[in-house]
């Protein structure tokens, strides 16, 4: 089954004193890049996170957000004594040393100092941790089912380029036999106007047409094409990902068709290549979201 790269998915979590919104959007990209921006509670969480994001979503461009929201007061803010004290006497000692002491207010200055205030947050038992483990998978479960229905019409649109392709193959052989009419006649012709010299080398004569012959003959680019369009449906089929295998695919496919053109020598096959290379381009241009 063909899946898109780009997906989207969210899940809300509901615990005793807070809710929490994980939501996960992802891209195409060549690479797996991970991007987590996390609350200061689940940091540590971090790495174990981007694996299963890894495991699971295997490629692309993938950001997660989780966003924590208090239900009830559950932070209590506590002065810090210890830190407190010291500020104290650090500014104390300045005033005296520059005769201070009236004209300021300790107090003010102290608390607003950093930490002089500390909150404490919340810390996340073991079994709300799990929670929040299958929160994730949850959110995770919606960017697959994303990535599946977006996928299903990437395949029906590659498909239908590829048919189309494979279409034009067929109609080149409609144009086969005025273009080996054409080529007969041109040889007969230079034969004709090379036999009229007196003196030539009649081997070299016959090794010049045997490989005039075989450069325009292009009957085994036309059986590789149809072999690689056939793969190409049938890569499509498979259950893994087939993203890159699609694209040395589409690669091959191109090589081919591009000697058919330079070898054509006829207006209307050369006609018939480059609607396969609009189509070709057509299906590249999909293929790049394909995970």
């Amino acid at each position: 089954m063909i899946k898109s790269m780009t997906g989207f998915g969210k899940a809300t979590l509901e615990l005793p004193h807070q809710k929490l919104y994980t939501e996960i959007k992802t891209l195409n990209s060549k690479q797996l890049d991970i991007t987590i921006r996390l609350p200061f509670e689940l940091r540590e969480k971090e790495f174990e996170i981007k694996n299963r994001l890894s495991n699971k979503l295997n490629r692309g461009k993938i950001d997660l957000i989780i966003v924590i929201e208090p239900t009830i007061p559950e932070k209590s803010s506590k002065l810090n004594m210890p830190l407190i004290e010291d500020y104290y006497h650090q500014l104390n000692n300045f005033a005296y040393k520059y005769n201070l002491c009236n004209n300021t207010d300790f107090l003010k200055i102290i608390l607003s100092l950093p930490d002089s205030i500390t909150t404490e947050l919340p810390q996340f038992e073991d079994d709300e941790w799990e929670k929040i483990i299958i929160s994730i998978d949850q959110a995770i479960e919606e960017v697959d089912k994303f990535r599946q229905q977006e996928g299903i019409i990437l395949e029906n649109d590659m498909v239908k380029h590829a048919t189309s392709i494979d279409e034009a193959l067929q109609q080149i052989e409609l144009f086969e036999k005025q273009r080996i009419d054409k080529i007969k006649t041109k040889i007969i012709e230079s034969s004709k106007n090379f036999l009229e010299i007196k003196h030539f080398d009649e081997n070299r004569f016959e090794q010049e047409l045997i490989y005039y012959i075989e450069k325009l003959d292009f009957t085994e680019e036309k059986v590789r094409l149809k072999k690689h369009i056939d793969y190409f449906f049938e890569t499509l089929k498979q259950d893994d990902p087939v993203g890159k295998k699609l694209g040395f695919i589409l690669q091959e496919m191109g090589r081919e068709i591009n000697t058919l053109g330079s070898k054509a020598y006829d207006a209307d096959i050369q006609k018939i290549i480059v609607i396969m290379k609009d189509e070709l381009e057509k299906i590249k241009e999909q293929s790049s979201n394909i995970l």
